[in-house]
């Protein structure tokens, strides 16, 4: 695929404004559709052309790229009214779902697509946060045919490191993983922060004094900042990551597979939404454990 093709981009939110951002930095025609007006104007305002429908979108472009919050949303954009399925039968085409999609949904909409226009399907959810989408350093884990992987190569390897995982799904069943690793971690750093301000320490320190050691990582070093600064401007939403943390906990009773650290996470996140802040980041879990120790202390 050339720099000079057109590529639709559905979902223009935070994670889809560092996606569109990247293509056209890199030389790409973006045609985009969001539900949000100010979302599409945004993207207008940084050059993509802005269409009426997902319908609109995949009739212009070969390659179309989905970026929304929900199962049910990309469901929608793909099989509901001025969906992508309703464009005329293209077997040229290819879409990418970068959502994190539920492992049912994720098949069932490939196959469909399949079913009604010939379209191939790639699960390639990612991990990195909108500022990784812009400067394309995502983590991109996708699941497909060896041929759409093909097909879609080298337009992902210019947003991030692509790895093809297997077929349609493992890309979203590597998601969950990372999302395992990744949302416990969320609760262990905000434990280990509320911890050092408990000793005292300068703790904005604590990922330069652990950066050579096991404790260092990618994580710690975003993260813990943030939660010593009260930054809580939502890069993502709480509520997302509580929609995730259910999305892995159902997969996992399917598969009978305990995951107690996982269930944690789940119930403080359950816990921080119920406190009204489900539209802050998910670093503020950390102010649901400076809550409990202050109590404590009480």
């Amino acid at each position: 695929m050339a720099a000079t093709q057109c590529i639709g981009f559905i979902g223009l939110g935070k994670m889809g404004s560092g996606f569109v951002s990247r293509l056209i930095d890199e030389g790409y025609a973006v045609v985009g559709y969001d539900i949000e007006a100010a979302h599409c104007e945004a993207a207008k305002a940084r050059g993509a052309e802005i269409a009426g429908s997902p319908a609109a979108v995949a009739a212009r472009a070969d390659l179309i790229q989905i970026c929304v919050t929900t199962s049910a949303a990309v469901e929608a954009v793909v099989l509901g009214e001025n969906g992508i399925a309703e464009v005329a039968q293209d077997g040229g085409k290819v879409v990418v779902d970068h959502s994190t999609t539920e492992l049912e949904t994720t098949r069932r909409l490939a196959a469909e697509l399949e079913r009604r226009n010939g379209m191939a399907f790639v699960d390639a959810p990612v991990s990195g946060g909108p500022g990784a989408a812009a400067e394309g350093r995502l983590a991109i884990m996708a699941g497909g045919t060896t041929e759409a992987i093909a097909a879609v190569t080298p337009i992902m390897e210019r947003l991030g490191q692509f790895t093809h995982m297997g077929e349609v799904g493992a890309g979203q069943a590597t998601k969950l993983i990372n999302q395992a690793l990744v949302l416990s971690n969320y609760c262990v750093i905000a434990e280990a922060c509320n911890l050092g301000n408990r000793f005292g320490i300068d703790v904005s320190k604590i990922p330069e004094a652990l950066s050579s050691g096991y404790a260092g990582s990618n994580l710690l070093n975003d993260l813990l900042p943030r939660m010593v600064e009260n930054d809580f401007e939502p890069r993502g939403y709480a509520r997302q990551i509580l929609k995730d943390l259910h999305m892995l906990q159902d997969a996992a009773n399917a598969l009978n597979v305990a995951m107690p650290m996982a269930g944690m996470a789940n119930s403080l996140y359950s816990m921080l939404i119920a406190q009204g802040k489900g539209e802050l980041d998910g670093a503020a879990i950390v102010t649901l454990l400076e809550d409990q120790a202050r109590q404590g202390n009480a």
